[in-house]
């Protein structure tokens, strides 16, 4: 059954995702390695991130890019609240959901993409426990990102944010400052976006024993990713 509002005083966990596909998604990385082999890096990391929905001790929440990808998105997750992204940029996007997850009953929720497989159990217990002392917290990403947003209060106005960049991180926090949040900053991992993080995550997953984790791992050296990078 679909996740009901019992989400009041818990945390949340929203997965913003895209349908992997050829020409669809991760296209930095195609240029840098080819479309079949970022696809399967791709599909790959969406299982991690799907690794980590299904781990989460409270209600859960799938939205693909697509309104058409609702089925795909539902047989991935079945026991996740599916809502569609809106149109627009990713912060208009993240807005919108926003919005309709908190006009839901949702108080308390937990933004992540499918590009951060580094993130571990601590990583979100961290998140869970200082969200009951600050109104947002982020945990960084090594490019100047974010892995992680979240937050028990409605996010400011996203869509000016300079989204994939390496001043999205600073950006978002001073944005969350202004509109009065109080802000934590939980930590720093990495995402996975170019050739040279490859190498990175088969380094920082080599002892991680999380069944999509080892999958990744395996595709990784299997397609001889990042050893030149």
């Amino acid at each position: 059954m679909p996740t009901e509002l019992n989400a009041t005083t818990a945390a949340t966990l929203v997965l913003v995702c895209k349908r992997p596909s050829l020409g669809h998604g991760k296209q930095r990385l195609a240029a840098q390695i080819g479309e079949p082999q970022a696809l399967r890096v791709a599909e790959q990391l969406l299982g991690c991130a799907l690794e980590d929905l299904r781990a989460w001790p409270g209600p859960t929440v799938i939205a693909p890019d697509m309104a058409e990808h609702l089925d795909w998105a539902r047989a991935l997750a079945p026991e996740a609240l599916c809502l569609p992204q809106a149109s627009g940029n990713l912060g208009e996007r993240l807005n919108a959901l926003d919005r309709s997850l908190r006009a839901a009953g949702h108080c308390r929720l937990v933004f992540i993409g499918s590009d951060a497989p580094a993130l571990q159990a601590e990583h979100y217990q961290r998140v869970r426990i200082a969200l009951g002392e600050a109104d947002t917290v982020l945990i960084a990403a090594s490019d100047g990102g974010v892995t992680l947003m979240a937050s028990n209060r409605p996010w400011p106005d996203l869509a000016e944010l300079p989204w994939s960049t390496a001043e999205l991180g600073q950006a978002l926090a001073e944005a969350c400052r202004k509109a009065g949040h109080s802000l934590t900053v939980c930590g720093e991992t990495f995402d996975l976006d170019e050739q040279a993080d490859l190498t990175r995550a088969r380094c920082e997953l080599a002892d991680d024993q999380r069944p999509a984790r080892r999958s990744l791992r395996g595709i990784l050296a299997r397609l001889h990713l990042g050893a030149s990078a």
